[in-house]
């Protein structure tokens, strides 16, 4: 597939990862490689691209819905990935999950609930907790120095504390886990037995790796679907995040008919154009160029972790991750406070990622590397990274 073959300059073009490098790293320097926000390098599916083409050059763009055909290939998308039957009447289109996840808390709580976050985890968690003035209540994952558990026994501690909704990250971001069934059913049990809703961002479900299977916890039972609402889109499958398009999938009648009118009540009850016929495109014809992304996205994850590994004599461990391109970095041995860790990532190694401190405590010296990129792109990062611990 040639679009993964032609390395476009994004440079130029108000990309926020190229080309607001020195604004988001405080930076003089013109060479920072760019390696942190989630979004890739490489072009979308020339389905999609063509069937943007041929909507521009119809060039009117007026109030634009979505009919039950568009809605039919989300259920076949879903039904084949995630093995997952859902019904048209589920499903509700929205901007971003992060809008839909900050209508969910400021509709479902109220000012002064406490909700919960398993950290380290995606940073906009945090503000769409607080910004509608609920109370974040931390959960952290127990990390054993190779990979990440959920902390089930103060994970109830907290639910049994009067917690009203848990914001749940599947598969997780930064640490990349793909939960396991019976991760998914213990959470979920806890969540039925102390009446806690379940806000699941499974906005990275179709990244998944070589023998790993996402599961929708929606998906385990009806018990759980009626509690459950999931925040899903073809965005960050398919390089799509410019395009604002998402959807949100709830069982439960009542709880999806106060959502709706949340949200048309805020102005989101017709969506861009554009993200309409990206997804549709997408979820037509996209499964081969997924198929062969997550090909290169795992063969980079396995030179990361070797090469990072090996060229820095066990300094740096990378977490190996379950799906995402996003790779999680842990820089403790390197004894440097976090402020100090960025400094040298950007001044010394000249690349720029994400700071691990941003997504709580939890992520205390480490840093989240962005590998959704050409291989030689990869290296390039790699290598400045290691020639620069070198020389420490």
């Amino acid at each position: 597939m040639k679009e993964f073959l032609v390395k476009k300059d994004r440079t130029n073009t108000n990309s926020m990862k190229w080309d607001q490098v020195k604004e988001v790293f405080q930076t003089d320097l013109n060479d920072v490689l760019p390696m942190w926000v989630a979004d890739m390098d490489f072009p979308a599916p020339k389905e999609v691209n063509n069937a943007l083409i041929d909507r521009a050059t119809h060039g009117i763009y007026g109030y634009t819905y979505i009919d039950e055909s568009i809605k039919e290939n989300v259920i076949n998308w879903i039904a084949k990935r995630h093995l997952w039957s859902i019904q048209s009447q589920w499903i509700t289109f929205s901007p971003s999950v992060i809008t839909s996840l900050y209508i969910a808390i400021s509709t479902f709580t109220q000012p002064g609930d406490k909700i919960v976050i398993q950290t380290p985890v995606y940073t906009p968690f945090f503000s769409t907790i607080k910004g509608p003035g609920r109370e974040i209540i931390e959960n952290p994952l127990r990390f054993d120095g190779t990979s990440y558990e959920m902390d089930y026994d103060d994970l109830e501690k907290k639910f049994q504390a009067g917690v009203k909704a848990i914001v749940f990250c599947s598969p997780h971001n930064p640490v990349g886990r793909v939960w396991r069934r019976d991760e998914l059913e213990r959470l979920a049990a806890l969540a039925i037995k102390y009446d806690v809703l379940i806000l699941s961002d499974e906005i990275h479900a179709d990244l998944t790796f070589t023998n790993e299977q996402h599961i929708p916890i929606a998906s385990l039972s009806d018990e759980v679907s009626s509690q459950t609402i999931t925040f899903m889109s073809p965005t960050k499958t398919f390089n799509l995040a410019g395009l604002h398009i998402s959807y949100v999938v709830t069982p439960n009648s009542r709880l999806r008919a106060t959502m709706e009118k949340t949200l048309a009540l805020q102005g989101f009850r017709m969506q861009n154009t554009m993200g309409i016929v990206a997804l549709d495109a997408a979820y037509r014809h996209g499964e081969p160029w997924l198929n062969k992304l997550l090909t290169i996205v795992e063969n980079n994850k396995q030179i990361a972790i070797r090469r990072l590994h090996e060229e820095t004599d066990g300094k740096l461990t990378v977490i190996d991750s379950e799906g995402t391109y996003l790779l999680w970095i842990n820089f403790a041995a390197l004894n440097m406070s976090d402020i100090q860790l960025k400094h040298f990532l950007v001044n010394e190694a000249r690349v720029g990622l994400n700071a691990g401190i941003d997504y709580g405590n939890a992520g205390k010296q480490f840093m989240r590397m962005n590998i959704a990129c050409h291989e030689a792109t990869l290296h390039k990062g790699v290598t400045r990274i290691v020639e620069a611990i070198r020389k420490l």
